[in-house]
């Protein structure tokens, strides 16, 4: 099994960030959902205002504010599909 996840954040108009990471995390219309490698393939709808957070390999963060769209788990990684996303400064502050 893996180690790493291959990620992909796509907004309507182009490709936001693209890499592999250890988690991604992000909430949904059913709840704030983490998937780890190997992860059970499965199609979430994102929550409107909402974040998905990217968790890289030495505890880096990235974190995106998205709008609309949807998360796809499959066997090859993850998909986020977001009308919009918007990356997060770590001293932002709301």
């Amino acid at each position: 099994m893996a180690n790493q996840l291959h990620v992909e954040l796509v907004a309507v108009e182009e490709r936001v960030w693209s890499g592999d990471a250890e988690m991604v995390v992000a909430r949904t219309t059913e709840g704030e959902l983490g998937v780890l490698p190997g992860h059970a393939p499965l199609l979430g709808q994102l929550a409107e205002p909402g974040q998905v957070r990217i968790k890289l390999a030495g505890g880096e963060q990235i974190t995106f504010e998205v709008a609309g769209g949807f998360l796809s788990v499959t066997g090859s990684g993850v998909t986020v599909l977001a009308e919009s996303a918007t990356p997060v400064t770590a001293a932002s502050t709301r």
